[in-house]
């Protein structure tokens, strides 16, 4: 078992001999200091669970040299050692942080039970200061905008308030409408560029050429229409987080600059051949398979190891049904506020044909299907008159109806039910429901066309 370590500060020779060889002749573990000055270089060379402190030293008093070994070890013990006692020394010791307060000459015996006394109630303090820690660490952080009641959840959560604390960049998995952006947005919040630039940019919604601006900026006459000088992204978040949503939509070329400046940290304008330093911390997300990505030529790897360096992957909605209830119920509150509807809940069918919905379009479509319901309620609950179709139950026949019709066929009867699916829950706005179907919105006003859902 290690030995307690104990420093004795006593600028007395002969009285510092002697409680030293009584305090190694009872186990423990003795270094002296003969002055304030030295008694702080030994704890900058190491630690002790107890110091034994005079309250005359030849440079400064104990007194003064307390609250700065305090400062520097909370958890060490003080016991403060005076020829000349009185009440309101031992009231003023009491105050700066001492433990305990003895006369001399020191009883040594008396002296051995307050030392273990001391040691004993300051592993406590210290058992306790790491168990909170250690809750702290287990518990998801508080954030009002994110319901989590599974565990897979809560796991995230708890990550993420972790790696928040760091500049490590960030990759953000999952599937359409799962929450990538809320996740990226809490990571900012929790980390110590709060007060600083939060930039994002979703990288599958804009041109290649614009993007390339968007990102590192440009030099004035670098393309036609650059009529003046304009910084991009990177140099407009500096000391800040850049969110590149939809990264696995990066095409390859712009791919090569990012990588150089998660390398080496800087950024070149188009049409300039200086080099920018910038200092940002990435945070990236995607609902593709980064790794298929990497295997068939579309990502580059040497990308992909540098964004990879903490992942964070939220589940769908259908393998969290724990979440589907609470997050209803917080939509159902903002909804209502926002509609200037006074609404109490879910009737027991509508909570019924919520959990047993699959949602393809994950939390994104679960909140687009409250909002809607909001809106239809007549009645102080939401029914299961308020939720679309889908949902209750008016779509059954034709699953049966795939397996009897010509491949060509069940599939355009498939792709045309989820495109109808996909413009209801969102309301008719097509940017939101290409996000629910996990297309460019360019490919649904395709196939919106295609099937006369204009």
């Amino acid at each position: 078992m290690k030995r307690p370590r104990i420093l004795l500060v006593e600028d007395d020779e002969a009285q510092a001999k002697i409680l030293a060889d009584y305090l190694k002749h009872k186990n423990f573990e003795v270094d002296t200091a003969f002055s304030a000055t030295e008694a702080l270089q030994k704890f900058h060379q190491g630690s002790f669970e107890l110091v034994l402190l005079d309250w005359r030293l030849p440079d400064e008093d104990g007194l003064t040299l307390l609250p700065k070994i305090k400062e520097k070890a909370p958890f060490t013990q003080v016991i403060m050692l005076t020829a000349f006692a009185t009440v309101e020394r031992a009231v003023e010791a009491i105050k700066r942080g001492a433990y305990h307060y003895l006369t001399k000459p020191v009883n040594l015996e008396e002296l051995l039970l307050i030392i273990e006394k001391a040691l004993k109630e300051s592993r406590l303090e210290r058992e306790v200061e790491l168990l909170r820690a250690r809750l702290e660490e287990l518990s998801p952080p508080q954030t009002p905008e994110i319901v989590a009641q599974s565990p897979y959840m809560k796991e995230i959560l708890r990550l993420a308030a972790k790696v928040a604390q760091t500049d490590a960049t960030v990759l953000i998995l999952g599937e359409s409408g799962t929450g990538k952006e809320v996740l990226a947005n809490l990571v900012y919040q929790l980390s110590p560029r709060q007060n600083k630039p939060f930039l994002k940019i979703n990288c599958a919604a804009i041109p290649e050429g614009l993007l390339e601006s968007e990102l590192f900026g440009h030099e004035k006459g670098a393309f036609t229409g650059a009529d003046k000088a304009k910084p991009g992204l990177f140099e407009l978040a500096h000391h800040g987080t850049l969110f590149l949503d939809e990264i696995g939509d990066l095409p390859l070329p712009l791919q090569a600059k990012l990588l150089r400046v998660l390398q080496d940290g800087t950024i070149r304008r188009l049409g300039s051949l200086k080099e920018i330093r910038v200092d940002v911390r990435i945070i990236a997300a995607t609902n593709k398979d980064l790794e298929e990505m990497v295997k068939d030529g579309s990502f580059r790897e040497d990308l992909f190891w540098r964004l990879n360096v903490f992942t964070l992957k939220i589940p769908p909605l259908r393998e969290r049904k724990e979440d589907i209830l609470p997050l209803a119920e917080a939509f159902l509150q903002k909804f209502s506020r926002k509609h200037g509807k006074d609404l109490r809940g879910f009737s027991r069918e509508a909570l019924e044909a919520l959990l047993s919905y699959h949602f393809p379009g994950n939390v994104r479509e679960l909140e687009n299907i409250v909002e809607r319901a909001v809106i239809l309620a007549e009645n102080e609950i939401i029914t299961k008159e308020d939720l679309p179709p889908l949902l209750k139950g008016q779509t059954e026949a034709i699953p049966a109806l795939l397996k009897t019709l010509p491949l060509p066929e069940a599939v355009a009867l498939l792709e045309k039910e989820r495109l109808k699916e996909a413009m209801l829950n969102a309301n008719g706005v097509k940017t939101r429901a290409a996000e629910l179907l996990g297309i460019s919105e360019r490919v649904l006003r395709y196939k919106l066309a295609k099937y006369g859902l204009e």
